[in-house]
């Protein structure tokens, strides 16, 4: 419907060229440019030579959203509104299919079906308070979410009565939680954290107005022990609550949670006065299943641990596990009278959906499901880095690790088609088990392609990622 000086006409809802199966181009983000005083606008990080490279920000939604539109008079005898919708969503599902051929730098497992639940979709299901009360609002999955939390109780190794948790509503909600429990426990301590940590650590020393020392970290991306040792030193009459990595986000590195511990008991820390969170997001759950991988137990000193459900299980919708020692999580709690109970997480509501989604794969994969898609995950990963290598391309693969660096693709719109994240002069691919050998041979024919007219004028040379990956690692032209 448009008005024009007041005179109210009908217009088509559908063009006549409208397909509904046609994909939509992902069009690039513009270019950053200057302003006028020829200043960069947005940020900026300097690259190996001290040159500054922009952060390409994707373009704005705003540009390509689709707009909420008010139903005419006869669109429910017509239909029209509905075969609108039917159409956008059918045009969008191509999309996701499209979009999903050709993601390989974020660590979602794509490869599920739910339909089963389907039949689920009708109920609003919220696990608002304490998943251990029952609160006054009966539409909940508590049972599911309780049972999720007992095979992660099993699995990092703490009886039931020892243990609280909660089905979180993304990653960052889990470190979140692990954190501010870390504060109420030890309120005046320093959070330690390395500078391969995921921002959302950073994020809640800001929240939560906390004194936060970043530590160094080795080649490899893990936390620098030496390092950490130092600022203890430095800090010894503040208690310590440290952020361990079970897997970085650039590197996929592991810090050694053992060797932590050792350097916070040399430091003279009692373990009355630290408490460690691990943020396992994606190799948290892998790590038990990788021969000779550090161990992560509640038998261990440790306070709190999360990990993704959305990651390597495989889950529609962002979700998380967040587990810690019952001891710790009444300096946290307070009762709700109206819920009927208690008041714990970091939500209010929470998605009653997601811990049925975790329960329903848990059910089907179980261990021995998880531990062959890990060693399915770490060989395609070791094939993808010696592919790389054998084509002149500088990579590297940490031990423990599906995750593979490599020199970051010159064009943006090759990044953008293959959804890689990218940082200074690097790029990755998270191998997970829904990356197999045809997709990455798909990725490794197209990129060998691309780099040959990137690179064909000698003046332009791969980077050099030695300052990231080590001079072994690196194949640019002054370390081949």
């Amino acid at each position: 419907m448009e008005i024009d000086n007041g005179v109210v006409a009908m217009v088509d809802i559908l063009s006549e060229d409208f397909d509904p199966t046609a994909v939509v181009a992902e069009p690039l983000p513009p270019v950053v440019t200057g302003d006028s005083n020829g200043d960069l606008i947005g940020k900026v990080a300097e690259d190996l030579k001290g040159r500054k490279r922009e952060i390409v920000l994707g373009r704005n939604v705003h540009t390509t959203c689709l707009e909420v539109t008010e139903p005419d008079a006869n669109d429910e005898f017509t239909g029209d509104k509905d075969a609108y919708m039917a159409g956008v969503l059918a045009r969008y599902r191509k999309t996701l299919i499209e979009r999903t051929k050709h993601h390989l730098g974020y660590p979602y497992n794509l490869d599920f079906d739910y339909g089963a639940l389907s039949q689920l979709q009708h109920f609003s299901i919220n696990n608002l308070g304490d998943p251990f009360i029952e609160s006054n609002y009966g539409v909940h999955s508590r049972q599911f979410e309780v049972g999720v939390l007992d095979w992660f109780a099993r699995l990092w190794e703490i009886e039931k009565n020892e243990y609280w948790g909660y089905i979180t509503n993304c990653g960052t909600e889990g470190n979140l939680h692990g954190v501010l429990v870390g504060r109420e426990v030890l309120p005046d301590g320093i959070l330690y954290a390395s500078r391969d940590t995921h921002y959302s650590i950073f994020k809640a020393a800001r929240m939560y107005r906390m004194e936060c020392v970043k530590v160094d970290t080795l080649m490899s991306g893990e936390i620098d022990c030496a390092n950490f040792r130092a600022k203890l030193l430095a800090n010894k009459d503040k208690p310590a609550i440290i952020n361990v990595n079970i897997g970085t986000t650039v590197k996929g590195a592991v810090d050694d949670l053992d060797l932590v511990i050792k350097t916070l008991e040399e430091c003279g820390f009692n373990h009355d006065r630290f408490y460690i969170h691990c943020d396992g997001a994606l190799f948290g759950l892998m790590m038990p299943f990788v021969k000779l991988a550090p161990k992560v137990s509640f038998k261990k000193p440790i306070g709190s641990v999360s990990v993704s459900g959305h990651k390597f299980v495989g889950c529609p919708m962002p979700c998380g596990v967040q587990i810690t020692r019952l001891e710790h999580i009444n300096v946290l709690s307070n009762n709700v009278e109206y819920l009927a109970s208690r008041d714990a997480t970091i939500m209010g509501s929470r998605n009653g959906h997601a811990p049925i989604f975790l329960w329903y794969t848990l059910n089907r994969k179980g261990y021995k499901g998880f531990q062959k898609e890990v060693q399915k995950c770490l060989r395609n990963a070791h094939y993808l880095k010696d592919r790389l290598r054998d084509a002149g391309i500088s990579a590297m693969l940490n031990e423990l690790s599906s995750t593979v660096v490599f020199e970051r693709p010159q064009d943006e719109e090759f990044v953008r088609r293959w959804q890689l994240a990218c940082q200074g002069n690097i790029a990755h691919v998270v191998v997970m088990p829904s990356v197999n050998i045809d997709k990455l041979d798909d990725f490794l024919n197209e990129l060998v392609e691309k780099r040959s007219t990137w690179y064909k004028d000698e003046k332009v040379q791969p980077p050099c990622i030695a300052a990231d990956v080590g001079t072994q690692n690196c194949l640019c032209g002054k370390h081949k």
